[in-house]
């Protein structure tokens, strides 16, 4: 195992670093898809191939499985975990406010989103203006995802092992919001929740010289 130091910034920004808030993210059941369903506490979602009695209404996602969190940021550095364990596809990122939610969506961040996602249990992508494929050595079970808002970047991270998967480097002008989608259920293949991990159990990256083991 070869330890690196990987420079997250150019050696220009290599200044005291702001403060790193791990985010207190909750899922918005007024964003959630029709066929989700949200756990009281906002820390679950998952597809039961269900379709749930909910009104709709601006904010919902009417044509994928999607929710964002109840929490924007427009400014500062901010940090949480997912568990993605037992789960064969999944989508993690951040959208725009004001990116479309209804019909058909392309996620790419000339539409506002920057995301990851798994599909068929181990094909991992990040949704580029093109899609990149990230050969992952160790499937995560646990994804990190890091907003510097100021910096223009988006990050993510095998929790576990904290290696650096990918990372997203735009310029931010309105309110983003951690995004999320379970995907479908699968008849069951894919019947396990995306979990938004506690607070207590969170390691946020502390400086921007972020050590991981590749």
């Amino acid at each position: 195992v070869v330890t690196l130091y990987v420079l997250s910034a150019p050696l220009s920004l290599l200044k005291p670093p702001s403060p790193v808030l791990t985010a207190d993210v909750t899922f918005d059941p007024e964003t959630a898809n029709q066929w989700l369903i949200v756990s009281e506490d906002g820390k679950e979602v998952r597809d039961t191939d269900t379709r749930q009695r909910v009104t709709d209404n601006p904010m919902r996602f009417d044509c994928y499985t999607i929710v964002l969190a109840r929490e924007g940021f427009t400014s500062g550095r901010h940090y949480w975990e997912v568990e993605v364990r037992g789960k064969t596809k999944w989508d993690l990122g951040v959208a725009r406010e004001s990116v479309n939610r209804k019909g058909e969506i392309t996620v790419s961040p000339c539409n506002g989103y920057w995301t990851v996602w798994l599909r068929n249990e181990n094909e991992y992508e990040a949704l580029n203006d093109s899609s990149v494929p990230l050969p992952l050595r160790v499937k995560p079970q646990t994804v990190g995802v890091f907003l510097d808002y100021d910096e223009g970047q988006v990050s993510f991270y095998n929790a576990q092992s904290h290696s650096h998967l990918y990372t997203f480097t735009d310029s931010f002008t309105e309110p983003l919001y951690p995004y999320f989608s379970p995907c479908n259920n699968d008849s069951g293949k894919n019947a396990a929740p995306l979990v938004i991990c506690p607070l207590s159990t969170l390691s946020a990256p502390r400086h921007p010289l972020g050590k991981f083991k590749l």
